[in-house]
């Protein structure tokens, strides 16, 4: 069966006029004139909706009887690029598509009504309901959704009407997650229009691009990436304070504070883990993607490089990506100076599974450095396979060497790009530290 127009006008738009539902050829020339259209994907959570936007290019290319479609994510200002694969059902009446995201091992599964095999006369139809699915361990785990045309990437939240003045939200907040010994910070900005964006740092990394809005007392804020789904209530207490609830996805839930302070500060990352053994360091030997043994300290030695980083990640991890990207261009500014190997620690034990999963991750990062698969992501487990760390606190973690392999700082999680100034501040540091280990 061939997918046709009922596919090429995905863009889902609840415009009544021209007639789309009746009239293919109008519908033709809708989605010529329309390069993009804005659906709001709502996945179920005992939190209610988590939503997030997809932005759909009209423009599609045909292969092998699939039409695709380019795509985007829309977390506030983070645009994330991808493809909608659009594909005939089994049945007349029904279409489905889904949505990959393979370096993350999740998908988006989407069935709607129409019909992909003909002109359908119901094309804004197409993706209405379905699952995220997403590998969680051994197990994995499914969310429901529905999805519904907007006019704007602002329409994540419905408004609420009628709750009085917006509460001030935007700023700097000390943040007290109940899961958590340790401080975070919240950073939100809200426009004129109560349109509201920020993010959370924490010793481990960041919460990445959160968007949403403020109506009353109650500000909202949500992301979705492929690998986390995250919601955020925040409600304003009489006394400025700020009490809130976290979900993530449809597995995890729990409560949070703030109290608004201008000065929070994280730990320095450079200071909590350390080296406890440096004779484990230089023994340690884990698989390469073809499963052969390989010395961490050979793979560094073989680039003769002046400085070196071991960067501890998994593929599963956004904030690792993150750090992935940062690295990436790293290398690019200083070249054979600076050498990298990877060592991932994944969610299953299976080697080939992790093993495909790193050729993704290098393909969605663009990275070219060596990666040995290192074990499973529980940090007590990872911190017993390295042995050289204290404690894995973080994925990712930084190791920063000299050209003789001696240690010369570790670094503990990652700020993003979500969270501005401490990603500014982050990446001079790094370039102050490997300058200085290049010019020795």
């Amino acid at each position: 069966m061939i997918i046709t127009l009922a596919a090429i006008v995905l863009s889902l738009s609840m415009n009544p006029d021209p007639d789309l539902d009746n009239d293919w050829k109008a519908a033709e020339e809708w989605a010529k004139s329309h390069a993009v259209e804005h659906l709001r994907v709502e996945l179920e959570t005992d939190g209610g909706s988590l939503p997030y936007i997809l932005e759909i290019n009209t423009s599609w290319q045909r292969l092998n009887r699939t039409t695709y479609y380019r795509l985007k994510v829309i977390n506030g200002s983070e645009h994330t690029q991808n493809w909608l694969m659009a594909y005939a059902g089994g049945y007349a009446g029904v279409a489905k598509s889904s949505i990959r995201f393979d370096q993350y091992d999740s998908i988006i599964e989407a069935t709607g009504t129409g019909s992909c095999t003909t002109p359908s006369v119901l094309p804004r139809h197409h993706l209405r309901w379905g699952t995220w699915t997403k590998k969680r361990g051994d197990s994995d785990a499914v969310v429901p959704f529905i999805a519904v045309p907007v006019d704007s990437p602002d329409d994540r939240f419905d408004v609420i009407e009628g709750v009085g003045e917006p509460a001030a939200f935007a700023g700097r907040w000390s943040v007290d997650f109940d899961s958590s010994d340790d401080l975070a910070i919240g950073t939100f900005t809200v426009d004129e229009n109560q349109i509201a964006s920020g993010t959370f740092l924490t010793t481990t990394g960041d919460y990445r691009y959160l968007a949403g809005r403020v109506d009353g007392n109650l500000m909202r804020l949500s992301t979705f990436d492929g690998a986390h789904a995250f919601l955020f209530h925040a409600r304003m207490q009489d006394d400025g304070s700020i009490e809130g609830d976290f979900y993530s996805g449809n597995w995890w839930h729990e409560t949070w504070s703030a109290v608004r302070d201008d000065d929070a500060k994280l730990p320095d990352a450079f200071e909590q883990t350390v080296i406890a053994d440096e004779a484990a360091l230089a023994e340690a030997v884990f698989k390469d993607l073809e499963g052969e043994p390989t010395r961490v300290l050979d793979v560094l030695d073989e680039s003769n490089a002046k400085a070196r980083i071991i960067e501890i990640f998994g593929t599963w991890c956004p904030n690792c990506s993150d750090a992935g990207r940062e690295l990436v261009s790293l290398k690019e500014q200083y070249g054979d100076d600076l050498a990298i190997v990877g060592l991932a620690f994944e969610i299953t034990e299976d080697f080939a599974r992790s093993a495909e999963q790193v050729r993704r991750h290098h393909e969605h990062i663009g990275t070219s450095w060596p990666i040995l698969i290192a074990g499973l992501s529980d940090k007590d487990k990872a911190t017993a396979s390295l042995g050289f760390l204290d404690q894995v606190r973080s994925y990712p973690t930084l190791v920063f060497l000299n050209e003789a392999n001696e240690v010369q700082a570790v670094y503990s999680g990652f700020s993003g790009p979500a969270t501005g100034d401490a990603y500014k501040e982050q990446r001079l540091r790094f370039e102050a530290l490997i300058d200085e280990m290049i010019e020795d």
